[in-house]
């Protein structure tokens, strides 16, 4: 049985991910930082809470990171967590680059020194291109217009840097917008969602 270790376990990506390696026969660790009483719910939504090891951690702690590596013993490391909202990154700068930014070195420092075996994962955003125009892909340049854009990239090329100077399996993977019913209600989508749900009941 292989060991999977999902940073940001608790969010609508973290989520699916670990209906889909639960059902891949692994052993999931998800990390968790307490930050309000329904940090488990998406879980408890997807009946998966009680089938994962849960382990507190911290991106801006490289002591929690290091004892999650250690307990999980990886064989997969997905990095889904992040101060991920753009306003607030505005707002938070110097948080932004650190959890964004410097906290994927955190974890990437803790796979080579305790798992350097481990296949590590993470998620990067369009974000990074800004306002360049037209069609995006892998060739084209990172123009951040953020605190969390600008974040991002130092945490994809840092990926990228730790892959090619230690030769350790790590890839990122460049998302876009995607929608589902877990999406956090913070997001404008899902407030649009809301309010076509609600104007809808109103009319009948």
């Amino acid at each position: 049985m292989k060991n999977a270790l999902i940073f940001g376990v608790t969010g609508q990506d973290g989520s699916y991910l670990v209906n889909f390696l639960l059902k891949k026969g692994y052993h999931v660790y998800g990390t968790f930082r307490r930050t309000s009483h329904k940090l488990f719910e998406r879980l408890e939504e997807m009946d998966t809470f009680d089938k994962i090891t849960t382990i507190k951690a911290d991106l801006a702690d490289q002591i929690s990171i290091q004892r999650a590596i250690r307990q999980s013993q990886p064989d997969e490391v997905y990095n889904l967590a992040a101060q991920s909202f753009v306003t607030a990154s505005f707002q938070q700068p110097v948080l932004t680059a650190d959890i964004t930014g410097i906290g994927v070195i955190r974890v990437l420092e803790a796979i080579k020194e305790n798992a350097p075996n481990a296949k590590f994962y993470q998620a990067s955003t369009s974000e990074m291109y800004g306002n360049y125009p037209g069609i995006k892909n892998e060739s084209s340049p990172f123009r951040p217009r953020s605190p969390y854009g600008a974040a991002k990239v130092f945490a994809h090329n840092m990926t990228i840097n730790y892959r090619e100077a230690y030769n350790i399996f790590a890839c990122c993977g460049i998302l876009f917008n995607h929608e589902s019913p877990l999406r956090g209600l913070e997001f404008v989508t899902r407030n649009v969602e809301f309010f076509l749900i609600m104007n809808h009941h109103y009319v009948d």
